[in-house]
């Protein structure tokens, strides 16, 4: 089972809002935050810095966004901030605008009233790893069928560190909609930790470990109302969907667009009344204030033809802070 949220992750359409890097419950071994994100009170969308509400609505312009997930740190220990931006983005953009939060406590009723009347349709829980397999009768329990009440469709969202059948069991009973399990990862913010753990990177893999992927297809998977979501999915689909929808936005009509989700186009320091004298159209080039950039193709062209000294071929990321992923020198 693939639920709403995780639909519109698929296709891109989720914007990922950062808004509180504190978690003050556990340092959990695997938990993938890097220096820049753990422990700050920053608010990022997607890969911005936001420092105002206008940054906000902006990059959920930028990728045309269908919904957005709010993660942490932890949301629930800034209970105001995370409210009020749900507010902003229903306000902005309706209530089909579908928004998830992660969350790796329970809040209690008040907390999930206050998130349900800001907005959130649908809260994914991350128990703490020690009480997996012990959390009936305990306020983990409750907790799912709070959240329902008062308006929330609760899930589970957890790593692939091991099966654990009592996920099924709340799903048996209705408790959860649905249950999503991540592959477990190793990143540049865990991998120190999950080393120091006796946990190692999968052969052939940039950063899946290397271990329960297969007993948690055979014990969980085969479960409807679970779904096991795979690293080379995230990069593949999520992300790299997410940047072709930016992409596409952003692209000017010189711009060519890859099936990695980046923009390519062509950069020279020549003179740019060169380009009018030549009577290159409009369309195909841009001034800015020290340089021209024009279709990759067309530079090619101009500077083997010997109209054009020299230039680049840029290729990058179609996000906020365009990163630069490659440049080639054409001479």
């Amino acid at each position: 089972m693939i639920s709403k949220g995780c639909e519109q992750c698929a296709k891109g359409g989720k914007m990922v809002l950062f808004v509180y890097g504190y978690c003050d419950q556990r340092d959990c071994f695997y938990c993938p935050l890097g220096e820049n994100r753990k422990n700050v009170t920053d608010v990022y969308a997607n890969e911005r810095k936001v420092e105002s509400d206008a940054d906000v609505i902006e990059e959920a312009k930028r990728m045309s966004a269908l919904g957005t997930s709010i993660t942490g740190g932890e949301p629930q220990e800034a209970m105001a901030k995370t409210c009020r931006y749900l507010e902003l983005l229903k306000d902005e953009f309706g209530e089909d605008h579908h928004t998830h939060l992660y969350t790796g406590i329970p809040g209690g009723r008040e907390n999930m009233r206050r998130l349900s009347e800001a907005g959130l349709d649908e809260i994914r829980f991350h128990p703490p790893l020690e009480l997996w397999g012990d959390m009936h009768g305990t306020e983990w329990e409750e907790i799912l069928y709070i959240a329902r009440e008062e308006g929330l469709t609760p899930a589970f969202e957890i790593p692939g560190i091991r099966p654990e059948t009592e996920f099924l069991e709340f799903l048996d009973e209705g408790a959860a909609d649905f249950c999503n399990v991540n592959e477990f990862e190793m990143s540049d913010g865990n991998y120190r930790r999950m080393q120091e753990e006796g946990f190692e990177l999968q052969e052939g893999h940039m950063s899946a470990v290397d271990g329960s992927k297969s007993e948690i297809l055979e014990e969980m998977a085969s479960h409807e109302k679970v779904y096991f979501c795979t690293s080379v999915f995230k990069d593949a689909a999520q992300h790299r969907n997410r940047l072709k929808r930016m992409a596409n936005n952003l692209r000017r009509e010189f711009d060519e667009v890859t099936d990695d989700g980046t923009l390519v186009y062509g950069k020279t320091y020549a003179d740019p009344g060169r380009f009018e004298a030549l009577g290159v159209p409009e369309e195909f080039y841009t001034v800015k204030t020290n340089h021209v950039e024009v279709a990759w193709w067309l530079l090619e062209e101009m500077v083997e033809a010997g109209d054009l000294d020299a230039g680049e071929i840029v290729e990058q990321y179609p996000t906020a802070d365009g990163t630069v992923v490659e440049r080639t020198p054409v001479a």
